[in-house]
């Protein structure tokens, strides 16, 4: 009875809400940020450390390259999705992927070891912005909030795994990536032979960026909340830690207790508020209520609460960024050219990326020249601003914007 059930939830979701071809698309999904979690969080630094004998400078150089191959080929690979299959262009970055992964080993030098690191960078793209295109007009927000589901757990449970797996041995470690890796290059294979908007461009390359810088004219209020919210996340990397130990008073356990209160509460809550999103139509409150009330949150941990209210808004925190999320994509996915899904996503994914590269060398500045808390309050104070600025913002914006060419 159990197993009929279960397998008439999946065949729902395969009819009904996303499709064979778009499960496909999340397995890959969820190795690729399963790697990525495990090798930028716990692996790289370790490994890199113990067994390479590299410096923390290199390490984080290293980091930083992953981040900017993959935050500066977005656009590129958005282009080549529009000219090319999604099978060619997603199996030739996870080829790139494979080969960062088995450099590692032989990476003792400073500069082999970055450039291994930005390797893989470069397999990160395709899948993702493949998966933004294939977004459909009517589940956009549950959609959405399924596809980061899927980021949230494979980019958790990767560290996970590999600190599980460090702790006996590092060569297993290394040689479980390697395999996921290539697991997720093989169900490459069974990818679309088609292009993301259907045929090739007929504009030359001039009028598809006059095009799309006519759409990003239009959203140009929007343009705040893109780069701001991912700054804003980059600022309390190299600070959370070093807060709780020494602000809040936690050891690793607690604030391990902590992380895994955001991250369930945003997972739990990623599908549920995006169908709810879909459901009552328009996604201006879903923005404005998810922005303040992250605002609001960090701004009260700043004050460093007990351990129990510590953990009661870091949840609060995970549904407000489930409140924001998806909403926010499924807004941003009406101003993408039909015919340019590939170059539009990419471009906007580059725009939010340059939040990501920049916010922790700002949070990191913050912390130096004042406290961690400051960088928490700063933080709470920029969120709780876009959220209000939104509120000025006019309805119709949010209206789903009918795109054309």
């Amino acid at each position: 009875m159990l197993g009929i059930r279960l397998q008439g939830v999946v065949t729902v979701i395969k009819s009904r809400l996303f499709g064979r071809e778009i499960i496909l698309f999340s397995v890959i999904l969820l190795f690729v940020e399963f790697i990525r979690g495990a090798a930028l969080i716990s692996f790289l630094p370790i490994y890199g450390e113990k067994s390479l004998g590299l410096s923390l400078d290199i390490i984080g150089i290293a980091i930083t390259a992953h981040y900017l191959t993959d935050t500066v080929l977005k656009m590129f690979i958005g282009y080549l999705l529009d000219r090319f299959s999604i099978r060619f262009v997603v199996h030739i970055g996870l080829l790139f992927s494979i080969a960062g992964i088995v450099l590692i080993p032989f990476a003792h030098q400073p500069w082999l070891f970055i450039a291994a690191s930005a390797l893989y960078g470069v397999g990160i793209s395709p899948i993702w912005i493949v998966c933004l295109t294939r977004v459909t007009g009517d589940r956009r927000a549950m959609q959405m909030g399924f596809f980061y589901t899927i980021w949230f757990i494979g980019i958790g449970a990767g560290p996970i795994v590999s600190n599980l797996l460090l702790d006996h041995s590092r060569t297993a470690t290394y040689y479980m990536l390697l395999a996921v890796a290539a697991l997720s290059w093989l169900l490459a294979l069974f990818l679309s032979n088609g292009r993301v908007s259907g045929t090739a461009p007929s504009l030359p390359v001039s009028e598809q960026f006059a095009v799309l810088k006519e759409r990003l004219r239009h959203m140009r209020l929007l343009l705040p909340g893109m780069v701001l919210q991912t700054m804003g996340a980059g600022m309390l990397v190299p600070i959370l830690p070093s807060f709780a130990e020494d602000k809040l008073g936690m050891n690793g356990a607690q604030y391990s207790l902590l992380l895994l209160a955001g991250g369930v509460c945003t997972i739990v809550s990623l599908m549920p508020l995006g169908r709810l999103s879909d459901m009552l139509g328009g996604k201006k409150w879903f923005l404005v209520l998810g922005f303040v009330l992250i605002g609001a949150g960090l701004y009260l941990l700043s004050l460093a609460p007990p351990m129990w209210v510590c953990i009661l808004l870091t949840g609060v925190l995970g549904i407000s960024y489930a409140t924001l999320l998806p909403a926010w994509n499924a807004l941003l996915a009406n101003y993408v050219p039909p015919k340019q899904q590939g170059l539009g996503w990419g471009i906007f994914s580059t725009v939010e990326g340059v939040g990501g590269m920049i916010g922790p060398v700002v949070g990191g500045t913050l912390a130096l020249w004042q406290s961690q808390t400051e960088v928490l309050l700063y933080c709470g104070i920029m969120y709780a601003a876009i959220g209000f600025f939104y509120i000025w913002f006019p309805f119709r914006a949010f209206h789903d914007h009918k795109t054309h060419g």
